[in-house]
């Protein structure tokens, strides 16, 4: 199912991934699609051909550069039917050693950088709804913020914590007839899960995830996650006492190698 009518779109994280199989489609839709992520180059090659892009070459970890962006699109579309939070990064913690700075290069675009993204956008998804329509936040997470999970002390705190953080935004912007959608993946085939050193199950295409995204924003879904064999498990396991998440989730840790474990 298309999204209404032709849109106002902002798509963040776009020359990548699951971003760019969405760029891609929301382009042919015809949709007008403000285009961000760190390469300039790359953004380029993207939107080649397509008149309705607009690009926004952005770190979104930068908060003065996502205010400026938000300026841009002030100016280039007026307000903002959509704005689709991709941008985010994946690296996995070992605990034997420990690494603050690892944590902190995961919050940075996965949490702090969608939250600059969002005081960016409400005030031109405010200006749409002013206008007459019904504009929508959304923003990807992952089904690891179901589910406490070994080496994703970081990546997965990051994406419970914009979980967490969307949900609660959802309440407070009902009554301005703002909608919020949360998108919870699984594992998608992407330049990130292609660096993954263990087994991802009922793994997707990125094609795939664009389309089960697009058509969950056009349903309004409340929380779309894909494939749901996947993710309906991860969110039973989530919900089992803490004792026995725990003994299952001992399984799932990799043990340590010999060179790992020698002085």
């Amino acid at each position: 199912m298309p999204l209404d009518g032709k849109q106002r779109i902002w798509l963040t994280g776009a020359t990548s991934g699951i971003g760019r199989a969405l760029a891609l489609r929301l382009l042919a839709d015809g949709h007008r699609v403000a285009l961000s992520a760190r390469s300039e180059s790359a953004l380029a090659e993207l939107s080649e051909g397509h008149a309705n892009a607009l690009l926004l070459p952005l770190d979104v970890s930068d908060r003065a550069a996502v205010a400026r962006a938000g300026e841009r699109l002030a100016e280039a579309f007026g307000g903002l039917d959509l704005a689709l939070l991709n941008a985010g990064t994946c690296e996995y913690l070992e605990a034997r050693s420990f690494d603050v700075d690892l944590v902190e290069r995961v919050f940075a675009p996965n949490f702090h950088g969608a939250i600059y993204c969002i005081d960016a956008a409400l005030p031109l998804l405010r200006r749409a709804r002013t206008e007459g329509g019904r504009p929508l936040l959304a923003a990807t997470s992952s089904a690891a913020a179901y589910l406490p999970l070994p080496r994703a002390e970081a990546y997965g705190a990051s994406k419970a914590a914009l979980s967490h953080f969307l949900e609660s935004l959802r309440l407070d912007l009902h009554g301005e007839g703002i909608d919020v959608s949360l998108i919870h993946p699984g594992f998608v085939k992407t330049p990130l899960t292609d660096r993954n050193d263990f087994a991802m199950p009922l793994r997707i295409e990125a094609a795939q995830a664009a389309e089960a995204i697009l058509q969950g924003l056009a349903r309004r879904r409340l929380d779309i996650h894909f494939p749901r064999r996947f993710t309906l498990l991860v969110k039973l396991m989530g919900l089992l006492p803490p004792a026995l998440r725990y003994r299952l989730g001992l399984r799932l840790v990799r043990q340590p190698s010999t060179a790992e474990t020698t002085p």
